[in-house]
């Protein structure tokens, strides 16, 4: 009897997820490869997980807020910029960002090395925004704000332009 089968009768909760180094949906938006690691579908919709990656020189998405769900950032190679609270800050690898419901944000690239970061969403109702996004980014375009905006829209986001 091989192992699975022993302990195939065994499993009594949710089965683990497992995504390798090649596996995973891509998004691409423009400068910025997303590969999605957890979509939801295995945490009750409750966390979403991708790897982000921006090119060198990539300003990313428009000052922005989210009403519903946290967003959280870990530098895992390269340099990102984070903008929240009127300033903006360098994070290094190794660094993390959480940023919770309401809080005015936004982050980029302004080196010439690429940055790959790790970002966490919960819950998981923001990959759908990004699925939607890629595809204004279709064919090389680049999304107006008004585009981005009307997308942000159906996923409790909003702009936003203060400096706090």
């Amino acid at each position: 009897m091989t192992e699975e089968a022993r302990t195939s009768g065994r499993r009594s909760g949710p089965a683990v997820s497992v995504v390798g180094p090649g596996d995973g949906e891509t998004i691409v938006l423009g400068t910025t490869r997303m590969r999605v690691l957890e979509d939801g579908r295995h945490t009750g919709h409750r966390l979403w997980i991708a790897e982000s990656g921006l090119a060198p020189r990539t300003q990313g998405p428009p000052r922005h807020r989210h009403a519903q769900h946290d967003e959280g950032f870990h530098v895992l190679s390269g340099t990102a910029r984070f903008h929240r609270r009127g300033r903006g800050t360098r994070r290094h690898r190794g660094d993390a960002r959480d940023v919770p419901p309401g809080a005015p944000h936004t982050f980029a690239d302004l080196t010439d090395e690429p940055a790959v970061m790790l970002s966490t969403f919960t819950p998981d109702l923001y990959v759908h925004y990004f699925r939607d996004l890629q595809e204004a980014f279709a064919d090389g375009r680049t999304p107006t704000r008004q585009a981005r905006t009307e997308v942000m829209s159906r996923y409790a986001t909003e702009p936003a332009t203060e400096l706090t």
